[in-house]
């Protein structure tokens, strides 16, 4: 990723993104003082320099059947570089993991698993999870309501 010089339009655009990745330029440039083609540019270079990655749908997994999430502390046999990446490989291939964190301290890896119900959350940790090859344990923390979830950044304030 190269360099770039944000100003406060750039935080500006970001934050409205950040809040409505489907606002048209025209709505952002009500709202920052910018014309919607000078809106247009500022994304585009922000989307190629990396700073934008993407816009994604959020979706409410307790309406789709999958009310349970879980956090899952796992511990590998072995460190080495190719261990490393047996492990990114196999969770990757994994749909019931939604994040994935080398850690340090206590555990190798935070996961956060999102399954249908608790028999769920079984299986998926007996039959997958714990029959990775270089899997010595885990242990999983069930989480009963959330509180705060959100993918906005805090941006700083630029004025």
């Amino acid at each position: 990723m190269r360099n770039i010089d944000f100003d406060r339009f750039d935080y500006q655009i970001l934050e409205a993104l950040q809040k409505d990745a489907r606002a048209t330029h025209q709505k952002l440039a009500q709202d920052i003082a910018l014309s919607p083609s000078q809106i247009g540019r500022r994304i585009q270079r922000l989307e190629e320099c990396g700073v934008i990655q993407g816009y994604h749908l959020a979706l409410r997994p307790d309406l789709l059947d999958l009310s349970v999430t879980a956090f899952a502390n796992v511990s590998l046999e072995r460190h080495g570089e190719a261990s490393i990446r047996e492990f990114a490989a196999a969770i990757t291939d994994l749909p019931e993991v939604l994040e994935c964190y080398a850690v340090a301290g206590e555990a190798d890896y935070w996961l956060r698993i999102v399954v249908p119900d608790l028999p769920s959350l079984s299986r998926f940790v007996m039959n997958k999870l714990m029959t990775l090859p270089l899997v010595r344990s885990v242990k999983s923390t069930v989480a009963l309501e959330p509180i705060k979830h959100t993918t906005r950044l805090p941006l700083p304030e630029r004025r």
